[in-house]
């Protein structure tokens, strides 16, 4: 019997997603449109240099989504979702610390971990759960009338789950059966034509308006598709000329000369879009709400413990000199600041220890009879080993917020004088039932794989200092 593979089941489901958001946000069509064509200037000018952090095959399909959910047993659902296909959760996230206004929630990224299965497709979807439990956010009345109209939802029909665990344990599906799994879960994520009661909405939207869009409705949604541009800067640019309103700023590392590091993120504004309202009265009328926005991101070299020690490091200077200096625009503070901390090439990134690489034997060094050096800078400095960047494929829990933050309709409330819930990843992987991967783990692991293979063909000590 025909089957569909989980990489061909996880690679319909994100250009099924894809075209189903376009349908609902056009413009999201023209923020991909516009990617490529970014993408494709940038091949023509820089060549081979411009696939440096992956094929543009790879990059032109690549697709990051971002949902929403309310509590444990929604997460759990949704981590059964994409275990069909091949997606686990790698991250803990806490957004609620990451900014000045009311985000509370805590996140992970549910995507694929092997290096195969990123190169086939490298879909990922970055899941919030709301944090009822925290008082700074929501008293006790709010918590237990939340809670309760969670409970009272489902987002996730039994068949869809039934599907998906079965494409997790098999890691395929019929094809009758794929194709049913795929237009389940699309309508999963759909926006509800359902209408939305005002006032409970208002209730939570006076909260924030995250807390609004995740417990003031009864269904989930896609809430950002997020194509891959190789010039964020200059996608950004054309957005603008195009009469499209952008966020202020493009979030995380500056713009500079040197190798581009951990991820770039910005967005289109959360677009006021038509639903339909509840009144008290009973009377359905006709409302908009603001919640759903256009992200786009440039992926960089992923960062090992002590670089991301040191960016974040710098991130603190960057804020220190902005808050001195007010009427400095903060991307010239931060380009200065990453100049004179930040090593500008990948050489001394990889020397510093600061980023990951993989290493592979060099295929046309000249052979002279000499034995090969025991140290991998001589092997690299000597042409013996080839280094190649390890590209980032998680987030960034201050980015992330600011996105959010951007789109939010205002900062809603939190009170900074109590205590709030704790969360950690323990916490988040007995929520979700299934471990939380270290990114840091999965980056060093990758790296280790190459070098132990490198020791193996030059016949080296297996490790290699």
């Amino acid at each position: 019997m025909p089957t569909i593979s989980q990489w061909r089941l996880r690679a319909a489901f994100a250009a099924r997603l894809s075209h189903m958001y376009g349908q609902e946000v056009p413009a999201y069509t023209t923020l991909v449109d516009v990617s490529r064509e970014v993408n494709e200037d940038v091949l023509r000018a820089r060549g081979a240099d411009a696939e440096r952090l992956g094929s543009i095959g790879r990059v032109t399909a690549e697709r990051h989504g971002a949902i929403r959910v309310g509590r444990p047993r929604e997460l759990r659902q949704v981590a059964r979702v994409f275990a069909a296909l091949g997606m686990h959760p790698v991250g803990f996230y806490d957004l609620r610390e990451a900014a000045a206004s009311a985000v509370p929630v805590i996140s992970t990224a549910f995507r694929p971990v092997d290096g195969a299965e990123l190169a086939r497709n490298p879909f990922r979807v970055f899941t919030s759960m709301l944090t009822p439990a925290d008082p700074r956010f929501f008293d006790a009345d709010l918590r237990s009338r939340l809670e309760a109209f969670l409970a009272g939802r489902e987002l996730f029909p039994p068949e869809l789950l039934t599907l998906a665990d079965r494409a997790a344990a098999e890691r395929a599906l019929p094809d009758a059966e794929a194709e049913r799994f795929l237009q389940l879960a699309v309508a999963a994520f759909e926006l509800s034509a359902e209408p939305v009661d005002r006032a409970w909405y208002e209730t939570l939207e006076k909260v924030s308006a995250v807390a609004a869009d995740i417990g003031g409705v009864r269904s989930t949604h896609i809430n950002h598709l997020t194509p891959r541009v190789l010039d964020i800067d200059e996608l950004y640019r054309r957005m603008t000329d195009r009469g499209i309103e952008m966020i202020d700023t493009i979030q995380g590392p500056p713009a500079w000369q040197g190798p581009d590091v951990l991820l770039r993120q910005t967005s289109f504004r959360a677009l006021a879009e038509p639903r339909a309202m509840r009144a008290p009265d009973g009377r359905v009328v006709s409302g908009t709400l603001r919640v759903r926005f256009g992200e786009v991101e440039a992926r960089g070299i992923a960062l090992t413990r002590q670089g991301r020690a040191r960016y974040d490091e710098l991130l603190g200077r960057i804020d220190e000199q902005a808050a001195q200096n007010p009427m400095e625009a903060r991307g010239d503070i931060a380009r200065a600041v990453w100049e004179r901390h930040m090593p500008g090439s990948e050489e001394e990134l990889a020397a510093g220890g600061l980023a990951f690489f993989t290493y592979r034997v060099t295929d046309d060094r000249p052979r002279d009879g000499s034995r090969p050096p025991t140290t991998l800078a001589e092997l690299v400095r000597q042409g013996w080993v080839r280094a190649e960047p390890i590209v980032y494929e998680d987030f960034l829990p201050r980015s992330a917020a600011g996105i959010f933050q951007s789109n939010l309709s205002g900062d809603g409330t939190r009170d900074n004088g109590r205590q709030g819930a704790a969360y950690d990843a323990d916490w988040l992987s007995g929520a979700i039932g299934r471990d939380v991967l270290d990114p840091f783990a999965l980056y060093e692991e990758q790296q280790n794989r190459s070098l132990a293979q490198v020791a193996r063909e030059l016949d080296l000590p297996a490790t290699l200092g």
